[in-house]
């Protein structure tokens, strides 16, 4: 029951997904949450350590899409200062917006993983897609009241996993 609630692997920060990790675990394409995974919510642009990290992937091969349940116009603003596609209001934890996000990247669901902060949107849709998923730790502690309302059930729910920052999971 809590697999589709199970990340693949738990890290720290997107930062530590370098390209010679993401080759080890056969993963070409990344979709990536914005809020609270890239920068933080209230943040009008993302911190030059991530678009750094962001150019540093792009250079290596792998291709990214920003995938967010937030508003077109915010998110195709943010996705054109890394030059990379987007995907907005995805409906996450719904599935379905995936495909889109798999049609940017140009990879199989078997190629790519969804990077992302929350249990119950971003690993239950990647999951739910069929990918390889990956919960970081949220950037700040500052977010909308809707995601601090599933906090606690989150932590509830990581403790029964006894899920660790770097452990990788089974599939």
């Amino acid at each position: 029951m809590l697999t589709v609630v199970t990340p693949h692997l738990l890290l720290e920060s997107v930062l530590e997904l370098e390209p010679s990790r993401l080759r080890s675990l056969s993963v070409r394409g990344l979709l990536l949450d914005v809020d609270c995974t890239l920068k933080d919510h209230d943040a009008p642009a993302f911190p030059d350590a991530v678009t750094a990290w962001v150019r540093g992937l792009k250079a290596d091969g792998v291709r990214l899409c920003l995938f967010s349940n937030g508003r077109a116009r915010r998110i195709e603003g943010l996705a054109r200062t890394l030059d990379v596609p987007f995907v907005a209001r995805a409906l996450k934890p719904l599935p379905f917006a995936c495909r889109a996000g798999l049609g940017h990247l140009g990879v199989p669901a078997s190629e790519a993983a969804l990077v992302g902060d929350q249990l119950f949107a971003d690993v239950m849709a990647g999951r739910l897609a069929g990918l390889f998923t990956i919960l970081v730790r949220p950037t700040s502690p500052r977010e909308p009241w809707f995601t601090r309302l599933k906090r606690p059930l989150e932590r509830r729910v990581l403790r029964r996993l006894n899920l660790q920052p770097q452990a990788k999971l089974p599939a």
